[in-house]
Formats: structure tokens, C-alpha cells, sequence
């Protein structure tokens, strides 16, 4: 299987089995549309009176090379490869509900404003240690592991938050492991103390924000009503200062309010913020912010504005870095990685702050996907196996997508949000993922290319 698109000039084939991306020139990229279902002497008349017999010809040399070398229409190899058909799952990662409540109401939170429609809670130092506990039984010989504070907010429960991770300390290295720890924050709470034990301590802060002040204010503010804007900006920026070389995030969400989001991107830019993210609501139709099918010609133009601006700031002091367009072209994820993503369910698992086990922090609520508790090290194995299946080669609408192996198959969670099963993938999430795909792919073979000139 190939795929292939086109920028400005720049063609682009994908052979999806193998992850080879090729750029090549006009000639190669029209001959594909026939070579090799059609043999090469029909395949020169169709193209003749466009281009020249000899250079049909030699592209069709080229791509039989490409072919030959098991660089262009490569057989299958991951369902039959050892690490995929030994595969035993283990719980690598943990997202801890520190706090089911929040100092601000979004409103596109899917976590109903902090409370996950249940009980405004916080939970106790010892439901954390207990976590760490099962994660690191229940994590086998993987050595790198990691838990991410979420909520809520998670700064409500700071103190908490210290313990269990002075607690991880202690215990990884009875076990000889390694736990990064993450944390989510809306940034209200932040001030130096708390600044400067997250900059020591944490591997990966995420710190939120929507973008302009229009576009944030419209969706997240404060109890009172208040937008959110002027209140987090200054510390999420004095956060992100004090991280230098260390991981950081600046996510966002657009809606249907701001279709026009690269305006969003380009302006957390200009404020000096380098790591970026501002990724699609996720929500029910009804919702007058609900992105639509009809909006995403719209949407796909702004990742292509996007990705033209952040070549065209690359070698600039307004550089930045989009999430989305991360991709690695030289090596990439391994086997399980390519196949399960991010294992909500088998290798990833949410705790609430009672210690109930579900499949990832959008779950959490759902009764139905409660799969166990870290109080008496329980798991639902018929629960977790059959989300620890359900990988690209056990949804049929993935098989035959040219994208399957950089999205793994989706979001579990929006799957069954939007079709009652987290084998069926949400239809607007796939096309675009596969336009921010082929914006990242474009990125590198476009500076691939002024490297070598």
C-alpha cells in the first residue's frame, strides 16, 4: 500500500508497510497512479502525450528499484513480527486523578468542570502510594515507567502531589526503575514555590491555554464567570522561562468558535512559547462548539497555513514546535507502538482519587469501564484484554488506511463516545489526523530537501 499528495512543487509517496517516504518528481508521482497495476509499455502510452517516452521510462526504472530494494510496496511485516505476536502487555503508565475538582470552568471540559460527574474529591497520599505500588507490580521488566498528575486541577492537591512522588523515589529504586513524572495545570495556582518544585521534579509539564485572548476567554474561565486569559498567562510564561532545556507544553483546544485556530498557534508563538499544541474538541453534535464534517476543508487549509508558517519560522527567533507535526521519518515508534498506540487500557490506566481503575481519564465515570482498584491490585482481565486488542489489525476501518501505523487506530475513548465501540474509530478524528500526518511527513521532506541544496 502507498499514499502520496503534493505541496506547492513538492511530491510525496508514502509506502505504508515499510514507512519509507519518497520525494520524487512529477513523472514518478503520475506514473503511480497506474505502475505496477498496469504493465510499463501501457503505462508509457498513457503518458506519452504529457511527458517524454524516455523519462516515463526511467521513472519506471526508479520505482522498480525502490520496489526491488523493499522500499515502495513492501509486503506486510508487523502482524508477523516477534514482538507482536509475543506481545504481553504491562502497565508501563498511570494517570492519577489528584483532584476531581478545578478552580475554572471550561466549557468544552469533558470531565464535567473537575468532578467526572461524580463527587468533588481529592485523593489521599495513601490511594497514591498505593498506585505506585501496583504500577510498579504490575509493570514487569519495564524499566522507564510513568505517572501523569491530572484532574481537576491538580495544584489543589499540591502537597499530595510531593508526597507520592518523594514515595517514587523511594520505591523505584527497590524495583530499579524509572518513573517521569507529568503534570497538567491550568496555571492559576502557580506561583514560585510551586514553580520551582515542578522545574526540579517534574519530567513534562502541559500547561493550558486556548490561544488569543478571544478565543480563551470564550471557553475557559473562572467560577465567576471571568476569563482566564490575563489571570494564567504571566505564570504559564515565567513556568515555561524557567524550563530552558527541560520538557514543556503549551496545549490547546479549538472549536467550531475558532476555525481559524493557526492564528491561535502563531499567537502562543509570538509570546515566546517554542512547544505547542492545540488539538481538536472532541464533542457531541449538539454543541454549538462540536467541530462538524462540513467544517474540516476549513480546518485542513489551517494545517496547511500552519505548517507553512512554522517552515517559514524554522530558522527564525519566532521558531516553534507543533505537536502534531512530530514525526519521526528515520526510525519511528516500535512494533506495539505502531500497532496500540497509546495502550489505553493494557499499558496506560487512569486512577481516581477513590484508587478505581479505568482505561484512560476519559472513561473515568463510565461504570461499565471500570476495570479495577489499586487498594487490592485488582484488574478486569476481560476488561483489559480486550482493550489490549484492540489494535489496527481488529478494527476493520483501519486496515485499510494508509495511516494506520502513525495513528495506531485512534482514541479508544472518542471511538466509543461517538459509536459505542472502541473498535470503530471516530470518523472526523481520522481525516484529521491523516491531514496533520501529511503536513509533518511535507515539513520533513521540505527541509530535507534545503538541507541538501
Amino acid at each position: 500500500m502507498i499514499h502520496k499528495f503534493h505541496s506547492e512543487g513538492t511530491y510525496v509517496v508514502l509506502d505504508v508497510n515499510s514507512g519509507a517516504v519518497h520525494v520524487v518528481d512529477e513523472i514518478a508521482f503520475n506514473v503511480l497512479d497506474y505502475y505496477p497495476q498496469k504493465d510499463k509499455l501501457e503505462v508509457v502510452g498513457i503518458l506519452s502525450q504529457k511527458y517524454d517516452s524516455q523519462d516515463i521510462k526511467e521513472a519506471i526504472e526508479e520505482i522498480d528499484t525502490l520496489i526491488k530494494d523493499g522500499l515502495l510496496y513492501r509486503e506486510e511485516r508487523y502482524i508477523t513480527h516477534e514482538n507482536f505476536i509475543n506481545k504481553k502487555p504491562v502497565v508501563k503508565a498511570l494517570c492519577l486523578h489528584i483532584a476531581h475538582d478545578c478552580n475554572i470552568r471550561c466549557q468544552y471540559c469533558f470531565a464535567s468542570q473537575g468532578n467526572f460527574k461524580g463527587e468533588r474529591s481529592m485523593m489521599s497520599v495513601d490511594i497514591g502510594k498505593k498506585a505506585i505500588d501496583f504500577l510498579l507490580e504490575k509493570s514487569g521488566t519495564r524499566r522507564n515507567l510513568e505517572v501523569d498528575f491530572f484532574g481537576g486541577e491538580p495544584l489543589m492537591n499540591m502537597d499530595t502531589i510531593k508526597e507520592i512522588v518523594s514515595y517514587g523515589r523511594l520505591k523505584e529504586k527497590e524495583y530499579n526503575k524509572n518513573i517521569r513524572f507529568t503534570l497538567t495545570t491550568n496555571g492559576v495556582l502557580l506561583n514560585d514555590e510551586n514553580m520551582k518544585y515542578i522545574n526540579d521534579e517534574i519530567h513534562n509539564i502541559v500547561l493550558s491555554i486556548d490561544g488569543r485572548p478571544e478565543t480563551n476567554d470564550k471557553m475557559r474561565y473562572t467560577i465567576n464567570g471571568d476569563g482566564t486569559y490575563e489571570l494564567i498567562l504571566p505564570k504559564i510564561k515565567k513556568m515555561a522561562e524557567l524550563r530552558k532545556d527541560k520538557h514543556y507544553y503549551v496545549r490547546g483546544t479549538f472549536t467550531r468558535h475558532n476555525k481559524d485556530f493557526a492564528e491561535d498557534v502563531l499567537h502562543l508563538a509570538d509570546l515566546g512559547f517554542e512547544n505547542l499544541s492545540v488539538e481538536p474538541v472532541v464533542a457531541e453534535p449538539h454543541h454549538d462548539y462540536a467541530i462538524r464534517e462540513e467544517d474540516l476543508p476549513q480546518i485542513f487549509m489551517q494545517y496547511d497555513y500552519l505548517a507553512d508558517q512554522l517552515l517559514k519560522r524554522s530558522k527564525t527567533d519566532k521558531k516553534f514546535n507543533f505537536f502534531h507535526f512530530n514525526i519521526d521519518l528515520n526510525q519511528g515508534p516500535c512494533v506495539i507502538k505502531r500497532l496500540l498506540g497509546c495502550g489505553a487500557g493494557a499499558e496506560y490506566l487512569a486512577v481516581t482519587p477513590e484508587g478505581e481503575l479505568y482505561p484512560c481519564h476519559q472513561f473515568v465515570g463510565n461504570e461499565k469501564f471500570k476495570v479495577g482498584n489499586v487498594i487490592d491490585v485488582s484488574l478486569d482481565t476481560t476488561l483489559y484484554n480486550h482493550f489490549s486488542e484492540a489494535h489496527v489489525y481488529n478494527k476493520e476501518k483501519c486496515n485499510e488506511c494508509w495511516a494506520k501505523f502513525y495513528c495506531s487506530g485512534g482514541c479508544h475513548a472518542n471511538a466509543y463516545n461517538f459509536n459505542q465501540d472502541i473498535y470503530k474509530p471516530y470518523s472526523i478524528g481520522c481525516e484529521m489526523e491523516k491531514k496533520r500526518i501529511e503536513c509533518a511527513i511535507m515539513i520533513q521532506a521540505k527541509l530535507s530537501n534545503e538541507e541538501q541544496m
